[in-house]
């Protein structure tokens, strides 16, 4: 496993670390007993940043972790989030009295004192502009509640604005070879700022598995199902934006990049690695396997300079003109 500083909190994470969302609900029927063999075996080899939210399960991804905190002597470090409990999702809804509520449910899901990294969960555009929410957040830090605090986003802009304030340590944002513009621009920003960048969705809702296929079929309770227009949160989130199967003329053009001896999904998680503001990708786990093939990426050669170029060669040719501009 190899490891990067994220923002300035002094922690060194693992490259490939480990996303929750899976285990809480929204990608179908969840497994308990699997789900905690897949966060044990992480822990086994070398992952120690967790990232989760309230919402993943109502709560459930939280209670999870805590256990594996109550099961293991090693320490590691929890991201969750916190807005979108919110209902309507609306800026007004980001006050202090309602994030203080949500992180202190937070705390006690997780069973611990402090979160290691509060996350505004992609909150709207106008939170952004208002300072107070900010000062809440240093608030709720200068009193032992959080540790360190960063923003999820929707849209680079989102991230450049979010990093305007002082406390932000860390943005999350979608990064993955059919997401790059984050790259073009923000990512530079941020390095200068000192400011940690995770990379959510990193396999683009299991595209860059190259395990889909125009016979696969999601749960009603699935996102890959209900959401692919966008119809409960935003389309980013599904696919990268992509239709789905455009999305699979994509992987089979990238298939004849990969080099032996690795999957599709390693090789999607080692080319996020090639840049190096990100601080770490945070693909999904649902089982010991999962997260064996997806730790295998971290310490795999790099991506030759050829490979790179036909790496993009087939974003501007299959996701660019549908992606590019719109996040």
């Amino acid at each position: 496993m190899q490891y990067r500083p994220l923002g300035r909190t002094g922690w060194n994470v693992s490259t490939v670390s480990f996303g929750a969302w899976a285990i809480g609900g929204t990608w179908g029927a969840v497994d308990d007993d699997a789900s905690m063999k897949a966060l044990h075996r992480a822990l086994d080899l070398g992952i120690n940043f967790f990232d989760t939210a309230d919402v993943y399960g109502d709560g459930h991804s939280e209670r999870l972790i805590a256990r594996l905190r109550r099961e293991r002597s090693e320490p590691f470090y929890v991201a969750s989030k916190a807005g979108r409990r919110l209902s309507p999702h609306t800026a007004d809804g980001y006050n202090k009295a309602n994030l203080t509520a949500f992180i202190e449910r937070s705390l006690k899901n997780l069973e611990v004192e402090a979160i290691d990294l509060l996350q505004l969960h992609c909150p709207p555009v106008e939170v952004l502009y208002r300072p107070e929410v900010f000062d809440a957040l240093d608030g709720l830090v200068k009193a032992g509640k959080l540790r360190h605090y960063g923003v999820s986003v929707e849209k680079v802009e989102e991230a450049l604005k979010a990093i305007e304030y002082p406390g932000v340590q860390s943005i999350q944002i979608i990064y993955n070879i059919f997401r790059q513009r984050p790259a073009d621009l923000f990512f530079a920003v941020a390095q200068r700022r000192g400011v940690g960048i995770l990379a959510r969705l990193p396999l683009s809702s299991g595209l860059l598995s190259g395990k889909l296929t125009r016979e696969s079929t999601f749960a009603q309770d699935d996102h890959r199902n209900f959401n692919r227009e966008g119809a409960a949160f935003d389309k980013g989130e599904t696919f990268s934006g992509l239709d789905f199967e455009l999305g699979l003329q994509a992987v089979e053009a990238l298939k004849p990049l990969v080099p032996a001896g690795q999957t599709l999904a390693q090789f999607a998680l080692r080319w996020i690695q090639m840049h190096p503001a990100v601080t770490c990708s945070i693909p999904g786990g649902r089982s010991p396997k999962q997260v064996e093939d997806n730790a295998a990426a971290a310490d795999l050669p790099p991506i030759s300079p050829e490979t790179m170029a036909a790496v993009q060669q087939v974003y501007e040719r299959f996701a660019k003109p549908h992606v590019h501009q719109r996040w």
